[in-house]
């Protein structure tokens, strides 16, 4: 079998590290089947901006964990008239089975300076099956 030797000798002193590993023989990636889908997602803080700057801002929420698909997408409906939020900004996030909870992020993009934005959040699987979490409309106003 072979092997590959590392030796590290400290530049002061007389320190000596050796370290002998055999060679790595990656196996395929493992592809999980889609966790059971909990029955109710509901957002358990936020949605709030965690950031908002001249052109930009981020809004942050968290919910429990909604199961399905690993591949998820935090999703973000806006606008500056509350009765018209027709822009649409998502953001690719993965699921930690091992986590009750998840946070997700979305950023916002081309905003207008010194201007209040009205929102709504949601949530959806990689397979596209919306987690049904949609917030309450907020607002912020940009800088």
């Amino acid at each position: 079998m072979q092997r590959f030797w590392l030796a590290l000798l400290a530049a002061a002193g007389s320190l000596c590290f050796v370290s002998t590993a055999a060679p790595m023989n990656p196996s395929p990636a493992q592809v999980l089947p889609p966790a059971a889908k909990t029955s109710r997602v509901h957002i358990t803080d936020g949605p709030a901006p965690e950031r908002v700057e001249t052109g930009w801002a981020i809004l942050r929420w968290t919910s429990n964990n909604p199961g399905g698909a690993d591949e998820h997408f935090a999703i973000a409906h806006y606008g500056t008239d509350p009765q018209q939020l027709n822009q649409a900004a998502r953001s690719h996030i993965r699921l930690n089975r091992n986590h009750p909870e998840t946070v997700f992020r979305v950023m916002l993009t081309g905003l207008k300076p010194k201007t209040t934005y009205y929102y709504t959040v949601d949530s959806m699987g990689g397979d596209g099956v919306d987690d049904h979490v949609k917030s309450p409309e907020l607002h912020f106003t940009t800088p």
